[in-house]
């Protein structure tokens, strides 16, 4: 094919894709208006606030199997957004958070697995471990004893996600900095101090993490290089 000819028609292609993917976006984007025009107030615990909830996640394991069908790494993302969809919905009854907190470890544990283990960038980590560190430790202050280990095991898990991801780079990078941020102002306005617009602040910087990890399978697989 003529060099002249092969720009225009790369470009039509990515143009056709772009608005695919879109496309298939609109059951995600609905489903989150949904959720926040609707904004079920906490204390009504039912199956429609966790349906309402987690219809978002759904939408993006759906979103998945359409757009970027089979691959190691598309099947650990679906399994790691239904895992948070039981967590969501758990979360919708205060005495099942263990039951939450278990099916949210269990995805970052997918979401580790996705984004694999080389290269090791150990900087990274140190460097997760010097900005959340602290803040962990502090949480811990403010648990009754039984709530300690739970809590403690499930932020190194979520530290180790943070640490994959930003290695993994991309969209993938920046879902794990949102997630990590919306546990962050979930654990202190659960186990510290009443946030105001807690609630607001945590469910969309969850929404646009989870959306922005699902992305990273539109790309080829691969860690960042320099």
């Amino acid at each position: 094919m003529d060099a002249g000819k092969m720009g225009p028609t790369l470009k039509t292609h990515c143009s056709a894709q772009c608005l695919d993917v879109c496309k298939w976006l609109i059951p995600f984007i609905l489903s989150c208006c949904v959720y926040f025009c609707l904004w079920i107030p906490k204390d009504q615990l039912s199956w429609v606030a966790a349906l309402v909830k987690c219809l978002p996640i759904f939408c993006l394991a759906g979103f998945l199997w359409v757009v970027s069908p089979g691959g190691g790494y598309t099947r650990l993302l679906q399994g790691a957004l239904l895992c948070s969809a039981v967590g969501d919905a758990c979360l919708v009854w205060p005495e099942a958070f263990l039951h939450g907190m278990a099916a949210f470890a269990t995805a970052h544990l997918l979401y580790l697995w996705a984004f694999g283990l080389s290269p090791p960038q150990p900087d990274v980590l140190l460097l997760i471990f010097l900005a959340s560190g602290p803040y962990l430790i502090l949480m811990l202050l403010h648990l009754e004893p039984d709530m300690v280990l739970p809590v403690a095991a499930y932020g190194l898990i979520l530290m180790a996600m943070l640490w994959r991801g930003l290695v993994w780079g991309g969209s993938a990078g920046w879902g794990a900095l949102l997630f990590t941020l919306s546990d962050g102002v979930l654990a202190w306005d659960t186990f510290a101090q009443p946030l105001p617009h807690a609630r607001l602040v945590i469910m969309t910087t969850y929404y646009a993490a989870q959306l922005l990890i699902t992305l990273s399978a539109l790309r080829s697989p691969g860690p960042k290089t320099d």
